[in-house]
């Protein structure tokens, strides 16, 4: 559009801190109204957290999932502070406040995920409560990655040690600075691959996992090293078959679990494809039960490959293991008590029975989409969500029991996404926005 010499001018053309704010405002404003404008007399899920940034500052982070022509579009909603107690109450009058400002219906709203806590998923006076008095049919989701987190923490008393030990070393280790570098040296002359342990945090779903395999890993850095503190008591337990073995054990589980936690994590996540993920992993839970009763450990690498440097092997342990391998399971298995077989309908309608459930009208318009070879020819080439949108135009009581459950968000990783920087500058903010914020806000403020 323009020559070189116009556009150097307007590389010239110098814009202050309040000029930038006011213009990522001005976009944040159209975004919004674009998006509202789409969300009108639509069915809408939502995905809702309460969170505290870097400054301290609490915000309510709503994400939003709706139907678009041909596909299910999702974005940020709105990110606003909670100026008060972030009670059940004042969280929906946040919500309830933006959606009539925007003019949104409830009764439009079919799903609403949150994680656990009592102010979120209280059945009496918790948001979830309040927000079926407004909309009877939204359908409640407990966070499936929150869920994962819960079933895996607990252990045994005696993993527990093995996991408190860790935590111990590791706090002496990062919260010196003098010890860390005296460490990483260290780790530099042993000739390690790492020259640094991670911190352990409750609040972060992968940090368990890394810590016990980064320790796992400089073992014997860390035994060389407390020695050398004379912290002996620890330093003998680094020297301890037994205690080793467990630790093995620990970094191959939770990194198993690690796993499954990012199978879970990311954009268009829907309950059928997680129920799946799951399924499969309790399963596995049930095989590893059974190899451990036949002493076969090779499904645990660290564990088997330290085995083998072993006198005693690893029968000494296996007792321990079998007992958390089962607890883990029980766990799973009261967290997830529904049966991914559930959804088989909705994954391949061709292959699987009706529902009990269903209607009589509901059977009927499945026998008749399930009779439809061009249909049976589009499912293969299209994706579960594309395929459903279709049929609910042709067979719409059918149609709209599977987009009910495709709509609703199965996990509320995107309001845990959000960038831990970023505070609202304007009343809301479209994820477009949120990263170009992300991206500019920390030069401006330099400026």
């Amino acid at each position: 559009m323009l020559d070189e010499t116009s556009a150097e001018k307007l590389k010239a053309v110098p814009l202050s801190n309040d000029t930038v704010a006011r213009r990522i405002c001005d976009i944040s404003d159209d975004l919004e109204e674009q998006l509202t404008e789409k969300l009108k007399d639509k069915r809408f899920a939502l995905q809702v957290d309460e969170a505290t940034d870097s400054n301290k500052d609490c915000l309510l982070i709503a994400y939003v999932r709706f139907v678009t022509s041909e596909s299910l579009y999702e974005d940020l909603l709105f990110c606003k502070y909670i100026r008060s107690r972030a009670t059940a109450d004042e969280l929906f009058k946040l919500l309830d406040s933006y959606l009539t400002e925007h003019g949104l219906k409830w009764e439009n709203c079919v799903g609403v995920c949150t994680d656990g806590a009592q102010t979120m998923a209280g059945k009496k006076q918790g948001l979830q409560a309040l927000i079926k008095r407004v909309s009877p049919n939204a359908q409640w989701t407990h966070c499936v990655i929150h869920r994962e987190a819960l079933a895996s923490r607990q252990m045994s008393p005696e993993l527990n040690e093995v996991l408190t030990d860790v935590i111990t070393v590791v706090n002496f280790i990062k919260t010196r600075p003098l010890k860390v570098r005296l460490f990483s040296t260290l780790c530099d002359e042993m000739g390690a691959t790492h020259s640094a342990v991670l911190f352990h945090s409750e609040a972060r779903w992968l940090s368990r996992g890394k810590v016990l395999s980064r320790v796992f890993e400089l073992r014997e850095e860390i035994r060389v090293f407390l020695e050398e503190e004379r912290m002996h008591d620890v330093a003998s337990k680094f020297n301890n078959e037994q205690f080793l073995m467990k630790l093995a054990y620990l970094s191959d589980i939770f990194g198993k679990l690690n796993e499954l936690n990012l199978q879970l994590q990311g954009r268009d996540k829907h309950l059928p494809h997680l129920a799946d993920k799951i399924c499969s992993f309790t399963r596995k839970l049930e095989m590893w039960g059974r190899r451990l009763d036949q002493g076969n450990t090779d499904f645990f690498e660290n564990l088997s490959e330290f085995a083998e440097t072993s006198d005693s092997g690893a029968t000494t342990v296996i007792p321990c293991l079998k007992e958390h391998i089962s607890s883990l399971r029980g766990f799973f298995q009261k967290y997830f008590p529904d049966n991914s077989a559930q959804y088989d309908w909705l994954r391949d309608p061709f292959n699987a029975a009706a529902p009990a459930d269903f209607s009589s009208a509901e059977e009927d318009q499945f026998i008749e989409m399930t009779s439809d070879s061009t249909l049976r020819m589009r499912f293969t080439a299209q994706t579960l969500t594309e395929f459903w949108l279709g049929v609910e135009r042709e067979h719409p009581l059918i149609g709209q029991r599977a987009v009910g459950i495709l709509l609703p968000f199965a996990t509320s990783y995107l309001c845990s996404s959000l960038p831990p920087t970023l505070s609202p500058s304007a009343p809301t903010l479209s994820a477009a926005v949120c990263q170009l914020c992300a991206e500019f806000l920390p030069g401006l403020k330099a400026l």
